[in-house]
């Protein structure tokens, strides 16, 4: 199981919606299958060239994963479908994501006790191999976790998160007025 999933059902729609969004030049950051009055599939994606994602590739994504679910059926209830992007305190999946976050403040769980806690904070350091380097709170020192003990991870709220957030929400921004702009 990766953190992108956490059940087998999620892994086998994961396999069906990955290649999708792949070719849609996406990236899946996160997929859950959750129970309810009815069924949700929630899919969190991103553009692997930049970490964005507007509404027009949402719908895309949507409209593409919704027709090859609709073949494959795995879910066997009916189910509401939820694509959007990670947002702000986006859950942190893979590799890449703790390389580009460093610098910001990040809470880890792990599938084991470390030191008397499977709960950590700090700000994350970079990725070193495998293992994810990160400066805990009230820690001198570089702690250093093996990424496959990792079953959680999200960035925490700071200003500098809140602020990059908006450079990207203007970036994207301007690029849909420009897309706009071009297409009338």
């Amino acid at each position: 199981m990766s953190m992108k999933t956490k059940t087998d059902l999620d892994a086998r729609v994961l396999d069906i919606v990955d290649p999708i969004a792949k070719d849609l030049g996406l990236r899946i950051v996160r997929l859950r299958v959750m129970s309810g009055k009815r069924s949700t599939l929630q899919i969190m994606a991103e553009r692997m060239s930049d970490g964005l994602m507007g509404i027009g590739e949402c719908e895309a994504l949507s409209r593409a994963a919704s027709s090859a679910l609709e073949v494959e059926d795995p879910i066997r209830d009916a189910y509401v479908l939820e694509v959007s992007s990670p947002g702000i305190e986006r859950p942190l999946t893979a590799l890449e994501d703790f390389e580009a976050y460093t610098g910001y403040l990040a809470r880890l769980e792990l599938d084991r006790l470390v030191e008397g806690r499977k709960r950590f904070r700090g700000v994350l350091a970079g990725v070193d191999g495998e293992n994810i380097d990160i400066n805990l709170d009230n820690e001198t020192e570089t702690a250093q976790i093996p990424f496959a003990w990792i079953s959680e991870a999200k960035l925490l709220i700071t200003d500098e998160l809140i602020e990059a957030g908006q450079k990207a929400r203007a970036a994207l921004d301007a690029e849909t007025k420009n897309n706009t702009d071009e297409q009338e």
